[in-house]
């Protein structure tokens, strides 16, 4: 994928300043500066009819009067006169133009037409453009900064970006920690040279290990597709207009279109693009795949003097699917004598506040056979921290709390190729994209409230219980055989559903204690038998006096309605969607005691699946303000009943109007 005809952006030998200035502060002039002090081996020629020298270089009136060959020039005046400077550009040979100056397509339709005209000029010429509307090009290998501010420092990303100020944010962090770019281009109007040339571009540059890109639009959606599909280095993407606003805003800033953001979500899984959310997050992945080594798995160890900073990135660990898996006995034994008598022999691996340098040494030493990853957390003022690392080593650094030795210790890390992250969560949020994802395991979700009851009511008593209370619940009855059991049936008429009542059995669905829609006499006798059968095969010791006969309620929404007691913070009342996913998907919102009805109102809207419950596919909004009673009598029941640990209300039932309780779980401490 080699781009011979981007070269000159990249290597001229020599540079036209048009417009360049000689008053402070003009872009012409910081420009022209930039070229001069960032050291450009070449010749560079300012170009302004009304100065005879700028910065001690020799102007000319025009291009065309540079008596050497010119590689690229640099535009910096009005776009009405733009399209002009490009044609002479032309006459003069020059292969490629950085066009700064704004006023094209992103000023409305006369910015257009101009911006065709300037197209048409270059086109007439196999002239390649850059821009317009944008802030350079900077290739510190070269060196050559045609572009602002002066950045200098050498390293392995190349930026790419449809805006100057989020290239320029990047181009910054990475000066200022000293690890610096391969490139930087930005993008503008995209009138010629897009995202998918400069791709293809950095794919074949030696100097560049990682490209990363900011985009709000795709110019060649069919182009793009293809060169990721060809693509050998890894490519961040900071992708914008993720919203409705977002994408007006981002087809008005550079008339891009932006289109539909769940397509470039699935194009960019299905090409192994990695995909920030954020800035910072643009720069830390794009930091870790040029910096880190890709782990070999999905094992990592926490080395620390910071206990507090190890909880934090073990949370980020399994949030991001890696292991913090247990510290082997044989490592632990090669510890003794290490770390101090009283450091825990676990993971995370808290050194204590006695640790220093060559503590933290011998113990990566020993540990680095074991894991896959070395989380290296360095929690306080550690002198000589950067003796201890090793570039291109299994290592996660993360320096924080260590006040002038940790700046002065990263910036010795940096200069020597080794990352460092300022947080535990940005640090390990890194280095999982460079983890495959069937390495990982399966990501962690937050801790969720528990049953911490002893005894259950059965089924049957527990509707019972909630009738008491003002409940709506399905009408049912207790059958203690399958005789009683079709007489009930009988007289609620068929359909029914069967469920086991047993206050030894918690989750009755996955035993086979739940049957819907029996449509006969027949049918029950069989189901009552076979559900017996199979529920005392699985829970052979539980107290199983009979089952529960309802009727088969209307279809409605499923919901959750439910308290848990913390131990902590006591009641905590519980809404969501419902039915046997609810564990896994975990829609639900949480409130603690007291609850208002306006904080029941704030829960039911709050959930994800929140529009469901206000219509949809023709179908009628629920009753909220049933849902809301119900939440308040769970609550009430919460305080009146402090022997109840546990209220699981699910299904929930909810319709137009009212809700009714199908099924129910209440455990006593």
């Amino acid at each position: 994928m080699a781009r011979d005809d981007l070269w000159s952006f990249f290597h001229p030998s020599s540079v036209a300043v048009i417009g360049a200035s000689d008053s402070a502060g003009k872009l012409g002039h910081e420009i022209l500066k930039n070229l001069i002090e960032g050291g450009f081996p070449g010749a560079l020629y300012p170009i302004n009819p009304k100065a005879e020298k700028i910065l001690g270089l020799t102007c000319f009136k025009n291009v065309k009067d540079i008596p050497d060959q010119v590689d690229m020039a640099v535009v910096i005046i009005p776009a009405r006169m733009v399209p002009q400077a490009v044609r002479d550009c032309g006459e003069k040979g020059v292969k490629g133009a950085v066009i700064v100056t704004g006023g094209f397509s992103e000023a409305g339709p006369e910015g257009a037409k101009l911006q065709e005209e300037l197209v048409r000029a270059a086109s007439n010429y196999d002239i390649r453009l850059v821009g317009p509307n944008c802030q350079g090009v900077n290739n510190p290998h070269h060196p050559m900064c045609a572009s602002w501010p002066l950045l200098t420092r050498k390293g392995r990303v190349a930026v790419i970006s449809q805006s100057g100020t989020v290239g320029a944010a990047m181009m910054d962090w990475f000066s200022v920690e000293e690890l610096g770019v391969s490139s930087f281009v930005s993008l503008g109007n995209r009138a010629d040279i897009d995202e998918v040339d400069l791709i293809e571009y950095f794919e074949g540059d030696p100097n560049t290990k990682v490209i990363a890109v900011y985009i709000e639009g795709i110019k060649d959606p069919q182009r793009f597709g293809n060169v990721l599909s060809t693509l050998s280095k890894p490519l961040v993407v900071l992708k914008s207009g993720r919203t409705p606003g977002g994408r007006v805003a981002a087809e008005s800033h550079t008339k891009s279109l932006a289109g539909a953001d769940a397509i470039y979500a699935s194009l960019f899984r299905r090409h192994g693009v990695c995909r920030a959310e954020t800035i910072e997050e643009f720069f830390d992945f794009a930091k870790g795949f040029a910096y880190l080594k890709p782990p070999s798995g999905n094992r990592i160890l926490y080395i620390t003097t910071s206990g507090g900073s190890a909880i934090l990135a073990t949370d980020a660990a399994e949030q991001e699917g890696l292991s913090v898996s247990a510290l082997p006995e044989e490592l632990a034994a090669q510890l003794e004598g290490v770390i101090p008598p009283h450091a825990i022999r676990s993971n995370p691996l808290d050194l204590t506040g006695d640790a220093n340098a060559k503590m933290f040494q011998e113990v990566i030493q020993r540990a680095r056979p074991y894991y896959d990853t070395l989380g290296i957390i360095f929690g306080d003022p550690i002198l000589d921290a950067s003796e201890v690392v090793t570039p291109e080593a299994n290592e996660l650094v993360i320096f924080l709390g260590g006040a002038e030795v940790e700046r002065a210790e990263r910036m010795k890390m940096h200069q020597h190729g080794i990352p460092v992250f300022p947080t535990p969560e940005r640090g390990v949020k890194a280095l999982a994209q460079l983890i495959p994802p069937k390495s990982k395991a399966r990501k962690a979700q937050t801790t969720f409230p528990v049953a911490s009851g002893r005894v259950q009511l059965g089924l049957y008593e527990g509707l019972q219980f909630l009738e008491s209370k003002g409940f709506d619940c399905i009408i049912s009855s207790f059958a203690d055989s399958p005789g009683k059991a079709v007489h009930l049936a009988h007289r609620m008429g068929f359909p029914v559903s069967l469920k086991v009542d047993s206050p030894d059995i918690l989750h009755k669905s996955d035993c086979g204690g739940v049957r819907l829609n029996i449509l006969s006499a027949l049918e029950l006798r069989s189901a009552y038998t076979q559900m017996m059968e199979r529920v005392r095969s699985h829970h052979p010791q539980a107290r199983i006096p009979g089952v529960v006969v309802s009727a088969m309620a209307s279809p409605g929404l499923e919901l959750i309605l439910g308290m848990n007691r913390d131990p902590q913070f006591g009641p905590v009342i519980i809404f969501g969607l419902g039915g046997v996913t609810v564990e896994v998907l975990r829609d639900v919102s949480m409130r603690l005691l007291p609850l208002t009805r306006d904080d029941a109102l704030e829960m039911i809207n709050e959930i994800k699946g929140a529009p469901l419950l206000k219509g949809f596919r023709g179908r009628r909004p629920v009753d909220q303000e049933a849902l809301v009673d119900g939440l308040l009598k769970i609550a009430r029941i919460a305080e009146e009943h402090e022997d109840i640990v546990e209220i699981d209300l699910n299904p929930v039932l909810a319709y137009a109007e009212g809700m009714v309780v199908v099924d129910s779980r209440i455990l006593k401490a």
